[in-house]
């Protein structure tokens, strides 16, 4: 069974509502809390409410200390480094299997 109560909520003169509280109770709202007016199909919005807000993410992906700092030279060689391993991949030939004897004066031809 579908119950459907009226919520009212009255434009002021610079474009604000005040979402009722039943509304906010329902959508979970806090003050800060954004939401997404989305346009349906036969012209009308509904009304969405957003994820957290980006605040809310403050230290998700902080480490646990185990992240050793780098400078942003260290930064652009690593990418640099990662960059000409992928454009340029490393194929194995019989030179890899040579062993530092074999290129020492006086061996071979």
């Amino acid at each position: 069974m579908v119950i459907f109560t009226m919520a009212i909520a009255k434009l002021t003169s610079k474009g604000q509502i005040t979402v009722p509280l039943e509304v906010r109770k329902r959508l979970g709202l806090r003050p800060g809390s954004r939401l997404d007016f989305v346009q349906t199909s036969d012209g009308g919005y509904t009304l969405e409410a957003l994820g957290g807000s980006l605040s809310s993410l403050e230290g998700m992906f902080r480490s646990v200390g185990t992240a050793t700092p780098v400078s942003i030279e260290e930064m652009d060689d690593a990418i640099a480094a990662e960059s000409a391993a992928s454009a340029f991949p490393h194929v194995p030939d019989e030179a890899d299997s040579a062993s530092a004897a074999d290129f020492a004066p006086g061996h071979g031809a």
